[in-house]
């Protein structure tokens, strides 16, 4: 590969969100239970919804801005970056309406359902656009060190749910991700991972308790 920035990260992130966003949409079209109770009960919901925040925010507040600095002069690719702008704005009334929903015992199975709906088939089309259309940009424009940049926002972000959400990130990765992921940790850091964080979150099991398909 010719890519000039190191995407590791931002694909692990977006790969852990379609994973879950498939145990939202499974959760929520079946028939035989609730979904708002099955997705109320699920730790997975909160891990998702921390790290669509912690992600969005990285990017609005760091990654976006650097690539419009870097646009000048280029009226359509600008009105790229102003789609992924929106897609955002779009995405988080979906997550913040389907919660309210799952707080309220009174909610309807269908209303539940067509929220989940909304938000899977809403954020999976914002991952697959961003992916197809803004990072390749984002490859082209950004220098390696605005990327550098976001990816120290994206980290403190990530900060306090370190221990909460690197294993949430890297459940089912595939080695060459988990390798590249676990690199820069200090050796007490990737001592915790091992031995703390990635036992507790597998013993956690965040969709524990949600039918299988």
């Amino acid at each position: 590969m010719n890519d000039r920035l190191d995407m590791t990260v931002m694909y692990a992130m977006h790969h852990a969100l379609r994973r879950d966003l498939q145990h939202v949409a499974r959760i929520t079209s079946r028939a035989d239970r609730h979904p708002g109770e099955a997705l109320r009960a699920a730790a997975g919901w909160d891990l998702l919804k921390v790290a669509l925040h912690v992600h969005h925010r990285a990017e609005d507040d760091a990654l976006w801005p650097a690539l419009r600095g870097n646009l000048t002069g280029r009226p359509d690719d600008l009105a790229l970056l102003e789609a992924m702008e929106a897609e955002h704005a779009a995405l988080d009334p979906l997550v913040e309406a389907l919660d309210k929903a799952l707080a309220d015992p009174g909610t309807t199975p269908n209303l539940v359902g067509d929220l989940a709906d909304s938000l899977v088939t809403g954020l999976t089309g914002h991952l697959a656009h961003e992916e197809e259309a803004a990072l390749p940009l984002v490859q082209e424009v950004v220098t390696p060190e605005q990327w550098a940049h976001f990816g120290q926002v994206h980290a403190q972000r990530i900060g306090p749910a370190a221990p909460r959400l690197l294993p949430w990130l890297l459940d089912d990765a595939d080695e060459r991700t988990i390798t590249k992921m676990l690199a820069p940790l200090p050796g007490p850091a990737r001592h915790a991972y091992e031995h703390q964080w990635r036992p507790a979150y597998t013993a956690l099991d965040p969709w524990a308790g949600t039918p299988e398909a």
